[in-house]
């Protein structure tokens, strides 16, 4: 049962919504909702909390952390959600390649249910996201489970794909995991958002990292809002395109040109990188307090 406090996380932080008034072929990431400050630190003041409770060798590294796929299709062909087990594969390369050998991915398997409603629908707080979850989650809290669908209307239209986040995985252990645009696959059928980093952003997420630009111009990590990783520069509006040498908060107490490089802000998969070191160890953290 998705419950309204893993609805708030999900609407606010681990959305990436495209335009849904634009092709495909203009697609660019964009958040769907707003996350206050005060509900940020709510969960940041948790987290640190639990995280006190861990010894500091708790690690993931070297851990391999299953994934399983489950593919919605509204018929059996490639157009139609269907996608093919080497792009599946090449995914699962991207994700290890884009998290360096800091954390480690492995298929642990794959399922195909062709269920028009359920690509067509789901979305977040969708009644075809409850079924569709209810049916196929596999595994544990350490475990990820990725669903591909078509987000052609109801609350998922236009979207790229969403996540939860670790911390709501006790309240809601069934509705853990991410939801992406099958055409934002490798070698998709979604132009500038095909090589695979949809699903890098969104692991991100259920990882425990937020955007790149939470909280704008203020100090990392701060009461105003921030990331909580001191080393990616404040930002005060998330990407689009590859905008280099972009620098959206020249003055602010924590400089630095825009991390438009970095899998956690909204530029183009071709654009995209990079994690920083604080970032990995922020992820690593996360999944040993609330997923190991």
């Amino acid at each position: 049962m998705l419950t309204t406090t893993t609805l708030t996380f999900l609407l606010t932080l681990g959305a990436v919504v495209a335009n849904p008034t634009t092709e495909p072929w203009t697609r660019s990431r964009k958040c769907g909702t707003y996350m206050s400050d005060a509900k940020m630190m709510a969960a940041e003041r948790h987290f640190v909390a639990q995280a006190a409770k861990i010894l500091p060798e708790a690690k993931i590294a070297n851990k391999a952390v299953k994934v399983y796929f489950h593919v919605i299709s509204k018929d059996s062909t490639v157009a139609g959600g269907n996608v093919p087990a080497y792009q599946i594969a090449n995914q699962m390369s991207v994700l290890n390649r884009d998290y360096g050998g800091n954390i480690n991915w492995v298929l642990a398997g794959t399922t195909r249910t062709v269920n028009a409603d359920w690509f067509n629908k789901v979305g977040p707080s969708s009644s075809q996201q409850t079924a569709m979850k209810a049916a196929l989650r596999s595994g544990g809290r350490a475990d990820l489970n990725v669903y591909t669908v078509g987000f052609k209307s109801g609350t998922g239209v236009g979207l790229l794909g969403y996540a939860t986040f670790p911390f709501t995985y006790s309240s809601a252990p069934k509705d853990d995991g991410i939801v992406i645009l099958f055409g934002s696959l490798p070698g998709g059928s979604t132009p500038r958002y095909n090589l695979g980093r949809t699903l890098t952003h969104e692991t991100g997420h259920w990882l425990g990292l937020f955007h790149t630009f939470q909280g704008g111009c203020t100090s990392s990590g701060t009461a105003n809002g921030g990331d909580f990783v001191a080393d990616t520069p404040s930002q005060k509006y998330p990407s689009e395109g590859c905008p280099r040498g972009q620098d959206s908060c020249r003055g602010s107490s924590f400089p630095g040109s825009d991390a438009i490089q970095n899998f956690m802000d909204y530029s183009t998969d071709i654009c995209m990188t990079q994690f920083s070191a604080g970032q990995i160890a922020r992820a690593t953290k996360q999944f040993a307090t609330y997923r190991a």
